[in-house]
């Protein structure tokens, strides 16, 4: 007993001893712990190993997983090539198992969904004459099977016939009979050929339904009988001589005692779902018809009720049936199977998943030679933990099978073993092989069935909860935060810790039917692994929302809303499960290595887009917290809502930014799994946590992406003081521009139009950016202003566009009409805007604003709908700009040509000059081209500082050069000041003794020339005209008379014939004139 415990502690996840090395790429023969051989080919990547244990398929899966490996697969020419080659330096040629990797897995259904209504046949106890006649001619047949389902009256004690089959020479030909035993048990029993089998099949005496299926095959005389799809009762023996004679009588409901009548026994209860085959089924097609699900099998006769002929005493009824796979698609074809052949071509077959057949197991080649070299080490010289192991097992009696742990028991005696050396102070510490040998045992012993154990010594204590305890115990010492040194080691042989959180899923989530047979609620708490699973009937009318916390926090928190609770209730299903993990421990155990950006066949995209950080990578920055839901004890999958808190301090100079996440284990599956974030998105962000919600449940973290910050705290600081000054300066130039162009009286023109229009524009998103702060407390204020600032920063660039526009078509012709042209560039300006925001609002709108600021999400292609038209104005203002400054350089040429050659080359220089700079000066601010600098933003912080001057001031620029420097407002506030001087001519209190008569011409004035008008004046300049005004002069002072209005007014020189200074004087249109010349002069 000693030898084969030491052996099997030893080795309990190393089954394989490993011999020699091999030197080459070929077969290997190594040995085994109970002595035996098997066969391993080494290929240039992959080691497959040919076990000599025969096991059914779900023991064969899990040996290879406690390997660290997989059930071959044959995907690939490679895999081909070595498993056909080691099959034939075995020599074996049966079927061996082999993993269909097509195989989906089956989709969950609500228990109430998977009863389906059947037409039944009742047999009431008020007649004994009840019978069915099945009018269907049968040939002679030398093997049948007869499937049906019952429902037995419980009241009803005596032998009763199922169905009987009676050929003309012979009656008790086949018949299938039952009756109650002491215990209150159906027990069945065939005839064949008048052989009358024991009673030994059976099944409860329950009322509810059954599936029943015999089976029988000349050759050998072998027979079976299966209930619900579990073989009952089997033999041989029968009379093989002869087949079942044929154009016999088939009845439900009585035993013939004649060829067809004489009826006695008869059946009481209802009956369903008969079908016959003229062949003997194997397990799997009965499993398959227990379950509803179909087979390829020629049926020789399928439940029809028009087929059928039946006394008046049995009426038809209406039934609901449990039929797990009519809306699962349950692979109940048997398990895939690999042949070997000569040709060298593999033929691929199916079989009975409990069969008993070889196997070969797939590794990578280093994981194969790496636990070869620990496997020896280990046997040579065992560790101080595997001798304390030995020590304490020798006291318990555990042995570990090859296959590991056959049944609770003995996974329940190992892991209290394991627990308690675990327990015990170390003065080594845990070994690397060590770590490999526990964890091999937590792969085995989550895989073991949930069957009934014998109950414990201690009654006060729950077997299957004692198995638990300890199976968390010894997974949490051995993904505590000190065995980051031995994973480094084992990491060429274990995928990762990971694959210890798999195991736990496994192991809690086929044990819960168990662990909660007792109870709605357990807790299981390690100070690294805290497993909560929580039980709640549906039907009772409570469905509140589930959720979990980790230990003493607040923030590791997982829910499952209750709405789909509520769901889940309304697709059928009664009872829901839900089995809650949270691991403290894990962000340690992964390497700094281990991230995103090292893995080739995945990508994660940077979330942070503005150019202001340096992507570094994507580290594990929470706890693990992991959500398994059954509904009925079947897995489903459901929206969770879940908070992580972040375990990782920011390092010097970098930032980071969460990423919600799961472990997807059929990514990279050679790799145990890797990260993926299909499914899952960052509902909020807090300070030192992030909300999440994802769309299916399985093991959840948060993914920190690593960013080296460009910009010091300070220089954010004051960026954002620099922006809010700026801000409110430019917010100031603005509304002081407005004012001036409406109080001064500017003249109407399609030019001041348009700046009034990107004034009040730029203004209101200036002032609504200064306020976006304080919104962003509130969540619907926020959104608010996150709208509005797309709407009028939209305006805004529109109008900037309109501006190049309107520029574009003073440059080159456009015949257009100024109010057609007006309404075209008011559809730009603000219907535009409008059109986009709301097309971005109906189809972004979950995804509209940022997580944590009153903006738009930069980290989606919502923020497009602002940058693509922003690039798109700049791009044509660009154009425009470059025309304007071609069509200026091309006139100061020509002027400079004009003058005298000797200043010629001096003028043009400075010409050239400012023809190229006046323009940029002039429209840069209207235009929006400093916008440009946002492109650079994130080359330097200086570039960010004159980006934020450049626009942030953008208000004051245009007051400076589009009020203060602007001919137009000038002439009109000179214009102003000259009008009230004017006025005050009219208070001159002494009389005048020469006044000219109103309507006399004064042709002794002179009309002066006019002057030149800027650009932006010379577009409302009118024709000039002449026209009669009376003047006063009154001592030497010339005073307009009172006659004049103040709608308009004329201009004045009196000009000496010898060459004085021009006196030059103002006065108003008089009443009934229609028009006024704008400069007239006088000559004395």
């Amino acid at each position: 007993m000693t030898g084969a415990l030491q052996t099997g502690l030893i080795l309990f996840s190393f089954v394989v001893v490993c011999g020699s090395e091999p030197t080459h790429a070929g077969p290997d023969r190594v040995g085994e712990s109970h002595g035996k051989s098997r066969l391993v080919h080494l290929t240039s990547h992959w080691a497959f190993q040919l076990a000599n244990d025969s096991l059914a398929f779900s023991r064969a899966d899990r040996f290879c997983r406690g390997q660290f490996s997989s059930l071959a697969t044959l995907e690939q020419t490679q895999d081909q090539e070595g498993v056909l080659e080691l099959l034939r330096q075995a020599g074996h040629r049966s079927p061996i198992w082999v993993r269909d990797p097509s195989k989906a897995a089956s989709r969950p259904v609500g228990l109430s969904k998977q009863y389906v209504p059947f037409s039944a046949l009742n047999f009431p106890t008020e007649s004994r004459e009840g019978f069915a006649r099945v009018n269907v001619s049968f040939p002679t047949l030398s093997s049948v099977s007869v499937c049906v389902r019952v429902q037995w009256n419980p009241e009803w004690n005596e032998v009763s016939t199922i169905f009987s089959y009676a050929a003309p020479v012979f009656t008790n030909e086949f018949q299938l009979r039952g009756q109650v035993d002491v215990q209150g048990r159906i027990l069945l029993a065939l005839i064949i050929h008048g052989k009358h089998l024991p009673y030994k099949a059976s099944f409860p005496n329950d009322g509810a339904w059954h599936h029943i299926c015999v089976t029988w095959l000349q050759s050998g005389g072998h027979w079976a009988i299966y209930v619900d799809g579990d073989q009952k009762d089997m033999g041989s023996g029968t009379d093989s001589s002869r087949n079942i004679h044929g154009d016999g009588i088939f009845i439900l409901g009585q035993d013939q005692d004649s060829f067809g009548g004489n009826f006695t026994e008869p059946f009481f209860g209802n009956i369903t779902d008969l079908n016959v085959w003229n062949i003997s089924l194997e397990t799997r097609h009965v499993q398959a018809l227990n379950a509803c699900s179909p087979i390829s099998q020629e049926v020789l006769f399928s439940w029809n009720l028009d087929d059928l002929s039946s006394h008046p005493m049995v009426k038809e009824v209406q039934v609901l049936l449990f039929c797990r796979a009519v809306h699962q698609q349950m692979a109940l074809q048997g398990c895939r199977t690999l042949q070997a052949r000569s040709d060298q071509l593999p033929l691929f077959g199916s079989s009975n998943c409990s069969d008993l057949l070889l196997f070969i197991c797939r590794s990578r080649r280093e994981r194969y030679l790496k636990m070869k070299q620990m496997t020896e080490s280990q046997t040579s010289q065992p560790t101080a933990f595997m001798k304390h192991l030995m020590k304490l097992s020798n006291k318990t009696q555990a042995v570990l099978q090859p296959a590991g742990p056959g049944s609770l028991a003995e996974a329940s005696a190992l892991l209290e073993v394991s627990a308690r050396a675990l327990g015990a102070p170390q003065r080594e510490g845990l070994q690397p092989a060590d770590m490999v040998s526990i964890i091999q045992l937590l792969s085995l012993a989550a895989d073991v069935p949930a069957q009934p154990v014998p109950e414990a010594t201690n009654r006060s204590r729950d077997p299957v909860q004692e198995l638990s305890r300890h199976f968390i115990s010894v997974a949490d010492s051995v993904i505590s935060e000190d065995s980051a040194l031995q994973w480094q080691a084992i990491r060429e042989v274990v995928n990762g810790p990971m694959d210890v959180v798999q195991s736990i899923d496994r192991m809690v989530t086929s044990l819960s039917p168990r662990l909660m047979a007792e109870t709605d609620h357990l807790i299981i708490h390690t100070p690294n692994i805290k497993v909560e699973v929580q039980q709640q009937r549906l039907q009772d009318g409570s469905r509140g929302a589930f959720s979990f916390c980790g230990p003493d926090t607040k923030l590791d928190c997982i829910s499952v809303p209750q709405q789909k609770i509520q769901d889940l209730h309304n697709n059928g299903f009664l009872q829901l499960t839900l089995v809650n993990t949270w691991y403290g421990s894990l962000w340690p155990l992964f390497t700094p290595e281990e991230n995103i950006t090292n893995i080739p066949n995945i990508t994660m995209v940077p979330t942070v887009t503005d150019g202001s950080q340096r992507y570094l990578g994507t580290v594990l920055g929470s706890s693990v917290i992991s959500t398994t839901l059954m509904g009925d004890n079947q897995p489903v999958s459901t929206a969770v809502l879940f908070q992580l808190q972040h375990r990782v301090q920011n390092p010097a100079g970098t930032v980071y930014d969460p990423v919600c996440a799961f472990w997807d284990f059929d990514l990279t599956p050679e790799a145990g799994g890797w990260w993926n974030t299909k499914g899952c998105d960052v509902v909020s962000k807090q300070y030192g946590s992030t909300v999440c919600s994802c769309n299916h449940t399985t093991n959840f973290a948060l993914l920190l992406q690593v960013y080296e910050a460009q910009r010091s705290p300070e220089n954010e600081k004051a960026l954002q003081v620099l922006t809010f000054i700026g801000c409110g300066v430019s917010l100031c130039g603005l509304l002081f521009t407005f004012i001036l162009f409406i109080a001064v009286g500017v003249p109407k023109s399609d030019r001041t139009t348009v700046h009034k229009n990107l004034i009040v524009s730029l203004g209101v998103a200036e002032l609504l950016l200064m306020c976006s702060d304080w919104a962003s407390a509130n969540e619907a204020a926020c959104f608010a202003v996150t709208a509005l600032l797309h709407l009028f920063f939209m305006a805004s660039f529109s109008w900037m566009l309109v501006e190049g526009l309107l520029l574009w078509s003073k440059v080159v012709s456009v015949n257009i009409s100024e109010d057609r042209r007006m309404k075209l560039y008011y559809i730009i300006g603000w219907g535009l805007p409008v059109l986009i925001v709301g097309v971005t609002l109906t189809v972004t709108v979950d995804e509209y604003k940022a997580e944590d600021h009153c903006w738009l999400n930069v980290h989606t292609d919502t923020i497009w709908a602002f940058v693509g038209p922003v690039v798109f104005v700049l791009l044509v203002n660009t154009v425009v700009l470059c025309r304007v400054v071609m069509v200026t350089v091309s006139s100061a040429r020509r002027r400079a040509k004009m003058l005298s050659p000797s200043s010629a080359s001096k003028m043009q220089t400075f010409d050239l000059t400012w023809a190229v700079t006046r323009p940029v000066l002039i429209l840069l601010p209207v235009l929006g081209l400093t916008w440009l600098c946002g492109v650079l933003v994130h080359l330097s912080v200086v570039v960010a500082y004159v980006f934020i001057a450049l626009n942030a001031l953008q208000g004051l620029y245009i007051f400076l050069v589009y009020a203060v420097y602007n001919t137009e407002v000038r002439n009109a506030i000179k214009r102003i000041k000259e009008k009230r001087k004017a006025l005050s001519f009219t208070n001159c209190s002494q009389p005048t003794s020469f006044l000219p008569s109103q309507r006399a011409p004064i042709t002794s004035w002179g009309r002066s020339p006019p002057t030149p008008s800027s650009p932006e004046t010379s577009e409302t300049s009118g024709p000039p005209s002449s026209t009669y005004t009376s003047l006063v002069i009154k001592n030497g002072v010339y005073c307009l008379s009172e006659s004049f209005r103040k709608e308009s007014f004329v201009s004045f020189s009196l000009k000496p014939a010898s060459g004085n200074q021009v006196v030059q004087l103002t006065g108003f249109k008089p009443s009934g004139t229609s028009q006024a010349s704008p400069d007239t002069g006088v000559e004395s």
